[in-house]
């Protein structure tokens, strides 16, 4: 990756943070939201973004589609705040490594305390 796709994967991880934060205003936006990663691709056309969010099965489904309605209205804002040649577009993915990584961690801890 060179150095300016890391610049823009940085400042898109931030500035999609923030736009979900202060400007979308959706109830359906529930539980905590963080952007985990941004994989852009090399010309800066698309990018995938790695979100996770705390919270059970219902809250997940109802973040994911709020996102998804809300993907070109970030889109925009993204372009607002960023200069590009051509604002990318989005894609948002769910990612769960962090529940995996604490499921681990429990199942860990179990083993050590001879529970299992």
């Amino acid at each position: 990756m060179s150095l300016r796709n890391e610049r823009v994967r940085k400042a898109l991880i931030r500035e999609i943070s923030d736009i979900i934060f202060r400007e979308i205003k959706d109830r359906d936006i529930c539980g905590m939201v963080s952007i985990t990663d941004v994989d852009v691709s090399s010309d800066n056309s698309a990018a995938r973004v790695f979100y996770s969010v705390y919270g059970d099965n219902d809250v997940k489904i109802k973040t994911s589609k709020a996102l998804e309605r809300h993907v070109g209205q970030i889109r925009h804002e993204v372009g607002k705040r960023i200069r590009l040649r051509k604002t990318p577009t989005l894609l948002f993915i769910l990612d769960e490594s962090l529940e995996k990584g604490a499921k681990m961690t429990e199942l860990i801890n179990k083993i050590e305390r001879g529970e299992i």
